[in-house]
């Protein structure tokens, strides 16, 4: 297929592409000027101009998903994948992100960046907008006619072909799909408002079918697969609820840890045990007072002949109690040491019980109620005296506790924009459902214009969201650095979440008010996805930083 609509050819998205591309620069260069104006950052001036420095990454996350996107659509092309339902999303992608490029991105519901805010000349605007193929792109008649025609597909269930091409990864999809469909889609609701663990039986299963061992080598006894099964696997579970989505997250964060800084003794001990999902971990990083300072960290832990004591506190331990094995992040130098006085302590404990949570000398704690994300639970957790063998030092060498979690922050952020595609994928189909059986004024409501135009559009960004998460992945698995790409990915793909939640809300009407419908569920879900594993507004400053260093 040459062309994706009767006036619209690949080699017309190739050109708007271009002109994205040269926007984005001039973005960059007026952005550099201003923060970087002796060619290297400054503290100073990134603080004070912030918005600038954040919607520069938006925008380039932006451009990241337009290339992306049509690097998708060529390839179905290619295969003559490329149908009527890609076609439209390829058509009402391209138009609306473009159009956000030059009047403005919305970095949350009350922030918008636009153009002048970074600094971009209005000449350089005007030549933007003069590009001929946006005014063909923006036609009201070629965009409703997408609309329309990707409604219908999705009435059918035809999101789109995700473009994989290898027969593998397509058929995990599709066991993980079915898996979801039968054992977690059914329970979900009822799990959330009964503010319930997920059931131990279902973890059973998930470690039976490997998924706590998904990317662990297989001389670990773990499937040895890679990031763009993660994601495609993440996905399908939190398709069906996030809590089950997220369970394998633990895994993989403990692994990456390990097996990247443990030393030969803790990677032969922990990994098979990670694998196979007899160990169950759980993250213990942040802190009441310091969130994303790390710098600032002050629990710590004191060594004693051949133990080291922890003392302080942590907050928003998720799976803590019925985790048996804590990746612990302590301060091992002198207070005032920074970064370089933390430590990563592989930390045994026993499952707690919904009696006794923490029921470990030296350690208490207590659960965290939350609106949603609920099947782990969350804990705060006090450390007095907690004791933890010398031998469970990561790698053996105290120091080395903040580059051992940053080396696991590229899998974390992918992984996390890979639930957030299942959020936004199980929102567009609760509203689907829907807006087909809701009828007003004698037809269903999908026949509205503002209706179908709000799923044709879920559809459409979601799918933009996944290809950027599916590059990252990629990008990942090619043994590149990627922190930039994973905190594109984990970006977009959360806001995608909340818009689609919010927008199938919205098709509910009151009815996606009442607790009994799910859809009152995925919003809640959603709304953690911009804030965990790093907010928002953390990401868009490390892409931006990573952006200025490219500048020539």
């Amino acid at each position: 297929m040459n062309a994706v609509t009767n006036d619209i050819a690949l080699s017309d998205y190739g050109a708007a592409l271009a002109a994205a591309e040269r926007l984005f620069e001039e973005g960059r260069r007026a952005v550099a000027a201003t923060v970087a104006p002796a060619g290297k950052p400054d503290s100073a001036l990134m603080d004070r101009h912030q918005f600038a420095l954040h919607g520069l990454a938006w925008q380039a996350a932006y451009v990241e998903a337009l290339r992306q996107t049509l690097r998708w659509a060529e390839g179905l092309a290619g295969s003559c994948g490329l149908g009527a339902t890609e076609t439209a999303i390829l058509r009402l992608g391209f138009a609306e992100y473009l159009a956000q490029l030059a009047g403005g991105i919305p970095m949350s519901q009350v922030e918008a960046v636009r153009p002048a805010d970074l600094g971009i000349p209005p000449e350089a605007v005007a030549r933007f907008l003069a590009e001929p193929v946006l005014a063909r792109l923006s036609s009201p008649v070629g965009l409703e006619a997408a609309r329309l025609a990707l409604a219908e597909a999705l009435v059918e269930g035809r999101y789109g072909a995700l473009g994989l091409d290898d027969e593998a990864l397509e058929a995990t999809r599709a066991e993980f799909l079915r898996f979801t469909a039968a054992e977690v889609t059914p329970h979900a609701q009822g799990w959330h408002q009964r503010d319930e663990l997920i059931p131990a039986e279902l973890v059973g299963k998930l470690a039976e079918m490997g998924v706590f061992g998904l990317t662990i080598p297989e001389e670990y006894g773990g499937l040895g697969l890679g990031k763009v099964a993660m994601c495609l696997v993440s996905e399908a579970l939190s398709g069906g609820y996030i809590g089950v989505g997220s369970l394998g997250t633990r895994s993989e964060i403990a692994a990456e840890l390990i097996r990247l800084g443990g030393t030969e003794e803790q990677k032969a001990r922990w990994l098979p045990r990670l694998a196979s999902g007899e160990t169950l971990p759980t993250a213990v990083f942040t802190e009441p007072n310091t969130g994303s300072d790390l710098g600032n960290l002050r629990t710590r832990a004191v060594l004693e002949g051949d133990v080291y004591r922890i003392y302080g506190a942590k907050t928003w331990i998720t799976h803590g109690s019925r985790s048996d094995l804590m990746t612990l992040l302590v301060r091992t130098g002198a207070p005032g040491s920074g970064y370089k006085g933390l430590s990563m302590l592989l930390a045994e404990k026993p499952r707690g019980t919904e009696a006794d949570p923490f029921p470990a000398p030296g350690m208490s704690g207590a659960e965290i109620p939350v609106l949603g994300y609920r099947g782990m639970k969350e804990y705060e957790i006090g450390f007095d005296g907690f004791e933890v063998p010398a031998s469970s030092l990561l790698g053996g060498v105290e120091g080395q506790g903040f580059k051992q979690l940053m080396e696991t922050f590229e899998s974390a952020r992918i992984q996390t924009a890979a639930r957030a595609l299942g959020v936004a994928q199980n929102a567009m189909e609760l509203g689907i459902a829907y807006a087909t059986s809701r009828e007003q004024f004698g037809r269903a409501i999908l026949h509205f214009p503002r209706v179908h135009a709000k799923l044709a559009w879920m559809a459409a960004e979601t799918m933009m969201a996944r290809q950027l998460s599916y590059f990252a992945a990629r990008t990942k698995d090619s043994g590149q650095r990627c922190d930039m790409e994973a905190g594109m990915a984990k970006l977009l793909a959360a806001r995608v979440a909340w818009s689609n939640a919010d927008a199938a809300l919205q098709i509910h009407g009151g009815n996606g008010y009442a607790i009994e419908y799910p859809i009152s569920r995925v919003l809640c879900d959603a709304r953690i996805l911009s804030i965990f594993e790093g907010a928002a507004e953390i990401q868009a400053q490390v892409i931006a930083r990573g952006l200025l260093g490219r500048v020539n």
